[in-house]
Order: C-alpha cells, then sequence, then structure tokens
C-alpha cells in the first residue's frame, strides 16, 4: 500500500501495541502529528499527550514502560528536542526500561553539511547511539516498519534497555509503496505470560555460553543451593524488569533462603513476606551466608567496590549483561541470563530432585532474622522527622499503589525505609539520580495504570525542574498526586557545605514558590500539610478524587541519612 513515512510509522505502532506517544509537537514533526490525529479519528488506539518539555515528554515514556509492559513512547525533533529527552532516555538504560525515543532530524539531502539548519547537530546519530541499546536511522519510507519492529525487539531482548530511532524530515514526508510488519492483531509488545508489575519480561539474553554450558551452570548452581546450610538470595533490578518476583519468591520459599533486595528491587518479594530482607540487611547477611545466589544486580558498593561476603562462601552471579559478571565481583559460578528465565529453570531443578538432597544442618533461625529485621527496622526509624513522613506517606498510599521517589530528605530514607507490597510499586532513577525525573514519570506512571494510584514526591529544588509539566496533568486529567517537601534549599548540598567546608554556602539556598498558589494557577486543587499526621489525612483525601493535585509539606533542615545509607559517607546528591 502506498503511505507516507508518517503513516508508515504510526501504523506499525500500533502493531507493537503501543497506546500512547508523549511528545512536544514541533515542525519536523508535523505530518507524524496529522497521520496521529487522521488515525485517532478512524477509531485508532494511539493517544498523543502533549508535554511541555521533552525532557517530562521522555520521563514519562520510560516510567509508562517500566511499569506497564507495553512500549513506552517519546516522539522529539531534532537537535534541542533530542538533547532534552536524554536525562529520560540515561534513566532508562540505567533502570533496564524498554522505551523507544523517534526522533525526527533535519532534511536528508541537508544533513552532514553544516549549513545551520533548524535544530541540526552535528552528530545526533552519534548522541543517540551513546546512550541507547540500539539505533537506527530510516533513509526511506518503506524501511520505517521494519525497523519500527526491530526496535521494539531490541529494547525487550537480553536486558532491556532504551532504544532510539530517527527519521528525517523529508521522510516522513515522502509516500512510498510500503508493506507493513506483522499481523493486525498480533503484537510484539505482547506476553501473555507472567502478572508481577515492573514492564515486560526479556525475549532471551546475548551470552557466549552455550545451551550444553548454561545448562550444566545451572544444576551445578541448584546443586550448591540445595546443599547449603545457610543460602541467601540477592535480588537486584533485573528481577523487576524481568517480573521475576513471583518465581523468586517461590524460590526462596523452596529453599527457606532470605532475600536481601537491593534499593532497586523493593518489593521484588512483598516487604511483609517472612524471607524479604532490605537493603540494609546485606553487610550481616551476607557475611553469614554459605551460598550467596545474587539474580540482576551488578553486586557492587556504591563505591564501586564488590559487595563483601563470607571468604568460603560460593558466590553465583545470574545477569542479562555479561559485563556484571566480572570484576570487581567475586564469583564462582556465573550465568548470563535474564532473572526470571534462570530462576523459573533453578525452582525446576530443586523440584524435580535434579539438584539432589538437601543438606542436614542447622540454617537461618527465626530469632536469628528477627533480630536482622528488628535491626533493619530500628536504623530507619532513629532517622528523624523523615521516618514518619515516610510511615505516613505508606500510611495512606495503598498496597498495590505507586509510589515515585525522588533526591529529596525524606527519598533517601524511603529508599531503604518505605515498605513495598508489590513489585514494580516503587520507583527511583536508579545509578542516575535523576534530579527532577520523579513528577513527570509519576505522570507516565499513571497513564498507563490508570486504575491505581500514584503519589510522586519531591524536594522543591528537584519539583521546580518539571513543574511546568502540571499543566500536562490538568489538560489530560492525570490523576497523580504530587507532594513537595519544601525547605527552600537544595538541602543535602548546603549540609555538605556546612559540615565539610566550614559553612561556606554557595549555590544551595533557593527561593521556592509558594506551591500551593502554583498550583491553584495551573487548575490543580492544592493544600498545605504542616506534619506527618497532617499529610496521611491530606493524601488520603487527594487519593479519593479523580484528577491531579498537590500537597506541599514545610519542612526545615533535616538529619544527614548519608551515614545509615553508605557507612559515613555524604553522597554528592544535590537535592
Amino acid at each position: 500500500m502506498e503511505l507516507s513515512g508518517a503513516q508508515a510509522l504510526v501504523r506499525q505502532l500500533e502493531r507493537e501495541g503501543v497506546r500512547h506517544i508523549f511528545g512536544v509537537p514541533g515542525v519536523q514533526l508535523d505530518h507524524v502529528l496529522d497521520a496521529l490525529a487522521r488515525a485517532r479519528s478512524a477509531g485508532g488506539p494511539i493517544e498523543y499527550i502533549t508535554a511541555r518539555h521533552e525532557q517530562g515528554a521522555a520521563h514519562m515514556a520510560e516510567a509508562y514502560a517500566r511499569t506497564t509492559g507495553r512500549p513506552g513512547v517519546c516522539l522529539v525533533v531534532p537537535g534541542p528536542g533530542v538533547l532534552n529527552a536524554l536525562p529520560a532516555v540515561a534513566t532508562g538504560y540505567a533502570c533496564s526500561s524498554p522505551m523507544l525515543c523517534v526522533a525526527a532530524d533535519i532534511p536528508s539531502p541537508l544533513a552532514g553539511r553544516g549549513l545551520g539548519m533548524l535544530h541540526e547537530l552535528p552528530d545526533q546519530d552519534g548522541v543517540l547511539a551513546s546512550i541507547t541499546k540500539w539505533s537506527a536511522r530510516a533513509e526511506t519510507p518503506g524501511r520505517i516498519p521494519g525497523l519500527v519492529r526491530e526496535a521494539i525487539r531490541q529494547s525487550r531482548s537480553g536486558r532491556p534497555r532504551p532504544v532510539a530511532l530517527t527519521i528525517p524530515a523529508d521522510v516522513l514526508a515522502a509516500r512510498a509503496e510500503t508493506d507493513l510488519e506483522g499481523s493486525a492483531t498480533g503484537s510484539a509488545a505482547e506476553d501473555p505470560k507472567g502478572t508481577d508489575v515492573g514492564g515486560p519480561r526479556s525475549e532471551g539474553v546475548r551470552s557466549g555460553q552455550s545451551a550444553e554450558s548454561e545448562r550444566d551452570v545451572l544444576t551445578e548452581i541448584a546443586t550448591v543451593l540445595r546443599g547449603a546450610r545457610r543460602p541467601l538470595l540477592y535480588a537486584g533490578g533485573g528481577v523487576l524488569a524481568s517480573r521475576a518476583g513471583a518465581v523468586l519468591t517461590a524460590l526462596a520459599e523452596e529453599l527457606s533462603a532470605p532475600v536481601v533486595m537491593s534499593r532497586n528491587a523493593g518489593g521484588a518479594v512483598p516487604s511483609h513476606h517472612r524471607l524479604a530482607f532490605p537493603s540494609l540487611a546485606a553487610p550481616r547477611m551476607l557475611s553469614s551466608a554459605d551460598v550467596v545466589l545474587v539474580v540482576g544486580s551488578r553486586f557492587v558498593t556504591p563505591r564501586g567496590t564488590a559487595m563483601p561476603t563470607a571468604p568460603a562462601a560460593t558466590v553465583a552471579l545470574v545477569n542479562a549483561d555479561p559485563a556484571d559478571l566480572g570484576p570487581p565481583r567475586r564469583a564462582d559460578l556465573g550465568l548470563c541470563s535474564d532473572a526470571r528465565t534462570a530462576l523459573e529453570s533453578l525452582r525446576a531443578a530443586l523440584t524435580t530432585g535434579r539438584a539432589g538432597p538437601p543438606r542436614p544442618g542447622p540454617g537461618w533461625s527465626s530469632s536469628e532474622l528477627a533480630d536482622v529485621r528488628t535491626w533493619c527496622a530500628r536504623k530507619v526509624e532513629s532517622v528523624e522527622p523523615q521516618w514518619s513522613y515516610v510511615r505516613a506517606l505508606r500510611e495512606a498510599i495503598p498496597d498495590d499503589g505507586f509510589l515515585v521517589n525522588e533526591l529529596t530528605q525524606v527519598g533517601y530514607l524511603a529508599a531503604v525505609g518505605y515498605p513495598v507490597h508489590h513489585p514494580g510499586t516503587f520507583l527511583t532513577p536508579g545509578y542516575q539520580g535523576t534530579l527532577g525525573y520523579g513528577y513527570p514519570s509519576a505522570l507516565g506512571v499513571k497513564v498507563g495504570n490508570p486504575d491505581r494510584a500514584v503519589v510522586s514526591i519531591n524536594g522543591d529544588g528537584g519539583f521546580c525542574w518539571n513543574m511546568q509539566e502540571l499543566a500536562t496533568a490538568r489538560t489530560y486529567g492525570i490523576g497523580v498526586t504530587a507532594v513537595v517537601f519544601n525547605d527552600n534549599a537544595y538541602g543535602n548540598v548546603r549540609r555538605i557545605q556546612a559540615d565539610e567546608f566550614e559553612g561556606r554556602f554557595i549555590g544551595s539556598d533557593l527561593s521556592s514558590p509558594d506551591f500551593v498558589r502554583l498550583a491553584e494557577s495551573f487548575g490543580v486543587p492544592a493544600v498545605r500539610a504542616e506534619t506527618p499526621a497532617h499529610l496521611t489525612g491530606a493524601l488520603k483525601e487527594c487519593l479519593g478524587e479523580r484528577g491531579p493535585s498537590l500537597i506541599e509539606v514545610p519542612v526545615t533542615e533535616m538529619p544527614s541519612v548519608w551515614p545509615l545509607l553508605l557507612g559515613g559517607s555524604p553522597g554528592s546528591v544535590r537535592a
């Protein structure tokens, strides 16, 4: 059939299961927006959501992809549009999110000539390739469907990560005979298996191991687990990325093995489960385990060194990225596999008896596990007033509701102390530490999960980076509640300057707005909560309404959480 490049793009995205596109209009995208409008008026499934900034649009797409299992797509103009989207793409790279960034470019005949065309970059393809798993350029309309399909496949295969597709403006406008890929009813994005929240299941890995070698390693891991006296499972964000929480829980129960979850894996096993432990428990439990199975984690400390284990312990690493199986880590066994595939195979080996009989002897006692849990709780609860605010959030948010955490004083404690009851319902920016990502990300979560509560917590510094997206929330009725803790400072920076630089303050004091009046100026209902108890009541009331809302919480300087998080280092983040 004859289609324009823009029509081919929209039609193929429909076939891949795309239901929402986040973007900002611009002249190089005019033909795509017209194709979207025509498709929508004809009953097409894709809704286009206009953000107020490309960074906001890309963060929405990233969080949408991370929490739905459907492709998260952002659509941006070249040059500044691409550059504005990069923080969100980098966040998706850190968090294993299968998002697709579709970027327009200047007309093909003018590319690479340095003529100063509108939005021209010297090497846009190189920029996108540097922070994506896969990127490509469509030179003709006929190539677009195949590249879209490959982009979606690449975003989901092995370790899920962002991908990019660049299409010049003239290719979007041109018409040609074009064949779409796949059936009109099927979708490469569909995944009929699994129910965990937290993104699509990976579709295999790139590995130098043969199938026979993988089976041998799996059998050996199962054997050492079955024979362990004190087995320990350590879960990273890859468990959530592959929706492996349920099988991880089943394996832990089969082995009576506690599970320590990294800060990126909260809720992989529900926090109220008897075998679930937060990242704070890692030093105590790793040092006394005789077998440690690490699944979907880089397994390094914040200082870039290997996580310490008992000298005689057997350590097995499972990761979809072969780069995360080598130094600085120490490993007796290594398997390149996505978390869910490996855990399912291990459980099958254990339950069918292929791993041999269990070793007799004492294991983890109930009193010992209770002592570790109590120690962790006391550490978290000692940090006030942050703990009271974390507890207030947990009391108000439903068990299956989402909390999008930010780089703020309350958020730092929430990263280790917020009880997560469902997999994938606690979002962080991973190792990128992307200040300002939280509110637009929460909007993307809500678009993809419209029937569940979504709360975004922010500091006043970080919220101001994307506060313009209040307009997006109001326009589309996106029912996210933003909680803004306002201390009129980049609080973490200010404390570091006080503690380490003799109080020479520079760049850390802020003149923040009245956030209640700011929200109301956008037509968003807002309230001020002066205490944790008031926050709980206000949050419950806001979550009972359908549209967006904001709660400002005035706070003063808070004690440092960093001695708890990093063993004394105050870190280097800004808010």
